[in-house]
């Protein structure tokens, strides 16, 4: 029965143009939004000089074969020192980052802000979509497929006989 199946052409013009669209579209209304939802915090000098720091002690390690051993032994004191090196933390004084993130609540109130502004877009889309084009098939992948995929592209779609390269319009 799969080769039976014609795709009519007026379910491009109809269902493929503007679900297409549609999601560019909220693409672009979703960078927007998340750049206005964007808080510009100036970054604290102690984080910047931290990387800083980071950046140096690795351009150090991968230069190492370059420059006499004297000189990277001494840079590596200066990095290392127990007593004052840049990259020594005592013990107890290191934090990590997932600490660091609730400690600061403008981190996490960024991390709110973006997922609320990808999963608001994305339940209002679906929702649109299952009204207006459940039930359709949307499109034929050219070259096969097994059978797993068929939850994925024929969501919607309650038929068992139509070939798995057919796509569902919920499913594009």
């Amino acid at each position: 029965m799969a080769e039976d199946l014609v795709l009519d052409t007026a379910i491009r013009d109809w269902v493929l143009i503007p679900l297409s669209v549609v999601m560019v579209l909220i693409g672009v209304l979703r960078y927007f939004v998340s750049k206005l939802m964007h808080s510009s915090q100036t970054p604290d000098a102690k984080i910047v000089k931290e990387g800083q720091v980071i950046v140096r002690a690795r351009n150090l390690r991968a230069g190492a074969n370059f420059i006499p051993s004297k000189a990277f032994r001494a840079r590596k004191i200066y990095f290392c020192n127990e007593e004052n090196g840049l990259l020594f933390v005592p013990k107890g004084q290191g934090q990590n980052p997932q600490a660091q993130m609730f400690s600061d609540p403008n981190m996490a109130m960024d991390m709110m802000k973006k997922n609320l502004s990808m999963i608001i877009p994305q339940t209002l889309t679906f929702a649109w979509v299952n009204f207006f084009f459940s039930g359709f098939v949307a499109a034929k992948i050219p070259f096969p497929l097994t059978q797993r995929f068929r939850s994925m592209l024929q969501n919607g779609i309650d038929l068992s006989t139509v070939d798995v390269s057919y796509v569902s319009s919920r499913s594009w």
